[in-house]
């Protein structure tokens, strides 16, 4: 391969990411081949391997670039580093305004992605640890078990809320909840699948996981 710019290598790399995910959206992600993305950049085989070995590391350059792209981190820390004096309720009420906001722009694509590659990673645990090891940063569900969940635990610790449970269990029923949202909005926006008389509005939805948390914390204020 001829001497190239770091700048033409990425450009590439890009371009196949890119062809990947336009192939994800219109098929299960665990159907998808190296063949399908081949054929969607237009590249010959021997093209599409001088820039990457598999289709698994080009699925882990693509999960990295939706986590950029599927990002409520910045929002939230804007929230948690703006200098106010919001209620913990008010809290609440914006943390999941930012939650149920960001899922709703994205329902039809990044999170029907992130559903397919739960199923495979249900079915083919090995290749989705590879995945997984190929990706880069942080992501949405990690901020959240490592910054929102404590930030809602300082929150009422300093009003001195009087719990209806365990901050575990709490905490746990809040990550629970969370993905039965995105599981029903997802089925019922890519599928026509959701559970059967449940609204599938992410706004809605996480307006009322707002209501739940403030009650579960005490803080009817």
């Amino acid at each position: 391969m001829p001497k190239v710019s770091e700048e033409y290598i990425e450009k590439k790399k890009q371009s196949i990411v890119d062809a990947a995910y336009r192939v994800c959206l219109k098929k299960p992600v665990e159907m998808v081949t190296m063949t399908d993305v081949i054929e969607e950049t237009g590249l010959s085989q021997g093209g599409i391997y001088r820039f990457y070995k598999d289709l698994d590391e080009i699925l882990s350059d693509m999960i990295t670039n939706m986590r950029r792209d599927y990002n409520f981190i910045d929002d939230m820390e804007a929230l948690r580093n703006e200098p106010n004096d919001l209620s913990f309720k008010e809290k609440v009420y914006r943390i999941c305004d930012i939650l149920g906001e960001t899922m709703e722009a994205h329902l039809m694509d990044i999170q029907k992605i992130n559903f397919d590659l739960t199923v495979l990673a249900i079915n083919e645990p090995e290749r989705t640890e590879k995945i997984i090891g190929g990706i880069k940063g942080r992501g949405n569900m990690e901020y959240l078990a490592q910054t929102v969940l404590p930030l809602l635990r300082d929150s009422s610790e300093k009003k001195n809320f009087v719990l209806k449970g365990d901050p575990e269990e709490l905490f746990d029923f809040i990550s629970s909840a969370y993905a039965g949202i995105e599981m029903n909005c997802i089925l019922s926006a890519c599928y026509g699948r959701g559970k059967i008389g449940c609204k599938s509005s992410p706004g809605q939805l996480f307006g009322t996981l707002a209501k739940t948390i403030v009650y579960l914390f005490g803080a009817e204020e």
